[in-house]
């Protein structure tokens, strides 16, 4: 894979973590709980750290691959996915962020299964780690608010 490739690859990735921003900044203005409105102002502001982490390998003109998380708790693919609403509880606010976090996990994985170059299937894999990451984040908060009786 050549350097332009992989920059393009990583400008799609880039691309996939504003639109993050955007949801989770519409959700914070469209909640009324402030618990609620402050956990996706806080999403907000992680995909907005990623989108940076991003834009700086996209700057490093090298290929490398920088997440490794290999947990994944796969409780995102046990719930369905809420409606955004403006009375959402919190256990629902956090499924739902499970998962728009596990539907880029798979686009990432779906690309990297279809993709015939070795190097770009690492890059995407790549990807689908840092992406795992969030919804492993998410997962462990859904298990904390999800299920309080498990305190």
């Amino acid at each position: 894979m050549n350097l332009e490739t992989y920059k393009n690859i990583i400008d799609m990735a880039i691309a996939n973590e504003i639109e993050a921003w955007e949801f989770y900044g519409a959700a914070a203005e469209k909640v009324k709980d402030p618990y609620l409105k402050e956990m996706f102002e806080h999403f907000a502001k992680e995909e907005k750290m990623h989108e940076k982490l991003l834009r700086n390998i996209l700057k490093s003109d090298t290929i490398s691959l920088h997440f490794r998380e290999d947990i994944d708790y796969r409780v995102a693919e046990t719930v369905d996915e809420p409606r955004l609403s403006m009375a959402m509880k919190p256990s629902d606010a956090i499924a739902l962020a499970m998962k728009k976090e596990e539907q880029a996990l798979n686009e990432y994985n779906m690309l990297a299964h279809n993709c015939l170059d070795k190097e770009q299937k690492k890059v995407f894999l790549d990807l689908a780690a840092m992406e795992r990451g969030h919804k492993l984040k998410l997962e462990q908060a859904f298990m904390d608010v999800g299920y309080p009786e498990v305190w």
